[in-house]
């Protein structure tokens, strides 16, 4: 569906300077700088000046060399119509607020976003496709994000466009996660070794929705496929062994090894992650039918990424 090009983004409100938030960020602003008359703010949760870390500082400084602006609120505490209020200042919200934030976060800073009357907003759903996994996966997380498309489906005064980037790329690698194990040399399959993923560095997407914000002819009311790189578990382990020249144990671990991890520790949320992606529904597309590809723009594939952090690693004996 194709937007009235009446509406214009000029004022943009990113919530949060986190991994994502950063990179995305970063992009806006060279993105914004072709643009012309465009203006960034990042929302922060306040922090007593007297107490504020070194590295906040350092966040500080990075955003006035930038020239974005800080705007001091908090979407966990503060009330919705407070909330409300700060949206209504800007005609474009980019949310990086993720999961960490706790349940419910998504939903509110939606429902703010509307109550505001934002013109354009991009929520956190930089993930998989939630409309095909459905609801009652074993990850409940994932059924606040259906109710956050279900509640910007039923209106038409806020455009929105969801972008959809699968996993980050360094959660395969994620020793808590438990795909790619380097200190014990393993790759596990999530599933089987068939089992898909589709993967994105944060910079990659700090990239790509900067490049579909200002994308001409305007995008909207829609979801935006991109990938980094789609690939199966077994290909996985192929590209870790020719990066890092190693040849790494293979083990499988099914759905219904997974579905019995869960039942034995049902609030572990790796846990819940895990049988989600073994179940390899929603949680992989095709490469070649993304904006990425549509627009010839290169990104981080897992062995660009594997070379770029894990290379020279050296596997114990």
């Amino acid at each position: 569906m194709q937007a009235d090009h009446a509406v214009e983004t000029r004022n943009i409100l990113v919530l949060g300077a986190g991994e994502l938030g950063l990179c995305v960020l970063r992009e806006l602003t060279k993105a914004a700088a072709n643009e012309g008359d465009v203006r960034i703010t990042v929302l922060l949760r306040p922090v007593a000046t007297a107490s504020i870390p070194k590295p906040r500082a350092e966040l500080l400084e990075q955003l006035r060399v930038l020239g974005i602006g800080v705007l001091s609120a908090d979407v966990v505490e503060d009330p919705v119509e407070e909330l409300a209020g700060h949206f209504s200042r800007f005609d474009t919200v980019i949310s990086c607020v993720g999961f960490v934030a706790g349940a419910g976060v998504q939903l509110r800073i939606t429902r703010a976003v509307l109550e505001a009357g934002v013109k354009r907003y991009v929520p956190w759903q930089f993930g998989v496709d939630y409309d095909a996994i459905g609801k009652g996966s074993a990850q409940d997380l994932f059924d606040e994000q259906l109710d956050v498309r279900a509640l910007l489906r039923a209106q038409e005064r806020t455009e929105w466009l969801i972008i959809s980037t699968g996993m980050f790329t360094s959660f395969l690698f994620e020793p808590a996660f438990g795909v790619v194990d380097l200190a014990r040399n393993t790759v596990h399959a999530l599933g089987s070794w068939s089992t898909q993923v589709t993967v994105t560095t944060p910079e990659d997407i700090g990239l790509l929705t900067a490049r579909i914000l200002f994308t001409r002819p305007r995008l909207a009311n829609r979801v935006v496929f991109v990938a980094g790189d789609t690939l199966s578990y077994g290909q996985l382990a192929d590209r870790v062994d020719t990066v890092l020249d190693r040849k790494v144990r293979r083990i499988e671990w099914t759905v219904q090894k997974l579905n019995d991890d869960l039942a034995a520790a049902p609030d572990d949320q790796m846990r819940k992650y895990r049988a989600v992606f073994a179940q390899g529904k929603g949680v992989a597309w095709d490469k070649r039918h993304t904006f990425n590809a549509a627009h010839g723009i290169e990104l981080t594939t897992t062995a660009d990424w594997i070379n770029e952090n894990l290379k020279g690693q050296v596997a114990p004996a």
